[in-house]
């Protein structure tokens, strides 16, 4: 599996090690000849914590390769907040990285999110009270939705200043009345388009061949963000991201250059959610260290459950299958439990049906389904690497049982044979 490109997605609702996953990838120790980290899908609401040499960063719009100078690509799929953005390149200068704008790259496709969608979010998710869907409160969904309908501003607009301020003022109009009564504000426009001038000409503002070129200087990995139960059309409704997780779009990117590539799928030791949403395993008892998962404003409370064979089955299903698996985790104390079965109102479960894509009347089914399901759970076996590897007819070909690239293990026997 390691031949080839490849694509990195979190089987679960996020936060199970794909930044540490796709750092050890890119650095030196696997010896893999990465030209390029290539985001496909979310924005700067993406928390990926990497720990290596001494260093600790939340990867957000860079690529997790970064502290091995890997150069990322933010392609057309991702949404792009230029503020935040520069605030991250400060943050790795601090930490060592030299000139981290140098290595950007950014389809000029690519939606911007504005300080104006992150308005309209807040405002938005504050007047849903306690019916609150669950958001990470960084304008991810107001960004698709307005582009869904409206001449929404892109990365390459930041070029064209005019064309800019016509769209953001267009974009201001349209929220005006949403942000107007809440506690949220934004810069003025005019201040805006001078900031974003100043993102694109420290940048490098890119066209689709740009894929093709880094894929001619060595190995391309593809860092997911989110996790695939959290996808906007196979995740539980209307708990999901704006967002298309599973690796549709990483497939579809390297068949336009006539390429493939194997697809990583990243899970813990056990399950985990931020906020509202299923959490059908979920233990109220269990209480691992989590430094870098905190509750938040949006995202609410950091969940924890057991091992859910049930739902990583369904992700690895609706992701049109995958070539391996990378376990994190292994390090986390005490007896392991895993889900054999669920109790529904539909009978007893051992598998979800994945449905049809972009049917969401049967994935509102599945969220009704999941938040009464009563879970058996059965103590899985002290190999758990092999366990899980047959559970769900997968190889497991990285594993990791502490934080930093040292803990890592590739599974040298599983991977030749992939």
């Amino acid at each position: 599996m390691f031949r080839s490109h490849i694509v990195v997605v979190d089987l679960g609702f996020g936060d199970a090690g794909k930044g540490a996953t796709v750092d050890w990838l890119c650095s030196p120790a696997a010896g893999l000849d990465v030209s390029a980290v290539v985001r496909f899908n979310g924005g700067a609401q993406a928390a990926h914590n990497v720990i290596a040499d001494g260093r600790h960063h939340t990867f957000a719009q860079f690529g997790s390769g970064t502290f091995s100078g890997v150069p990322t690509l933010l392609s057309q799929h991702v949404l792009v907040e230029p503020i935040a953005l520069a605030g991250e390149a400060r943050m790795l200068a601090a930490l060592g990285v030299p000139d981290p704008l140098a290595l950007l790259h950014i389809d000029g496709r690519a939606l911007l999110t504005t300080p104006i969608h992150i308005a309209a979010n807040r405002a938005r998710e504050d007047a849903r009270g306690s019916s609150r869907h669950g958001s990470c409160g960084r304008g991810i969904g107001e960004t698709t939705w307005y582009a869904l309908a409206h001449d929404a501003p892109t990365v390459s607009d930041c070029l064209r200043p005019r064309v800019l301020r016509d769209k953001l003022r267009a974009l201001a109009a349209q929220y005006g009345a949403l942000i107007a009564p809440s506690e949220h504000r934004y810069e003025p426009i005019d201040t805006l388009v001078d900031m974003y001038r100043e993102f694109a000409a420290a940048v490098r503002v890119v066209g689709g061949e740009q894929l093709a070129r880094f894929a001619r200087r060595g190995r391309l990995v593809f860092e997911g963000a989110q996790g695939v139960l959290l996808d906007e059309w196979r995740g539980f409704h209307p708990h999901t991201t704006w967002s298309t997780v599973e690796p549709r779009n990483a497939r579809a990117m390297l068949s336009e250059i006539g390429a493939t590539g194997a697809v990583l799928g990243v899970t813990r030791t056990y399950m985990t959610r931020h906020g509202a949403g299923p959490l059908p395993t979920e233990d109220h008892t269990l209480d691992f260290p989590e430094p870098h998962n905190t509750t938040g404003r949006y995202q609410g409370d950091f969940r924890l459950g057991h091992l859910d064979p049930i739902l990583l089955r369904y992700a690895i299903a609706v992701s049109g299958g995958i070539d391996g698996l990378a376990l994190t985790h292994l390090d986390t104390p005490g007896n392991r439990y895993a889900a054999t079965e669920y109790h529904t109102t539909d009978g007893v479960l051992d598998d979800l049906p994945p449905g049809t894509w972009q049917d969401l009347t049967h994935q509102q089914h599945l969220t009704d389904l999941l938040t009464t399901a009563r879970p058996t759970l059965t103590e899985m076996p002290q190999d758990v690497t092999r366990w899980l590897a047959k559970t769900l007819d997968t190889p497991v070909v990285l594993t990791s049982n502490g934080p930093t690239r040292a803990h890592r293990t590739p599974i040298a026997a599983t991977v030749a044979a992939a």
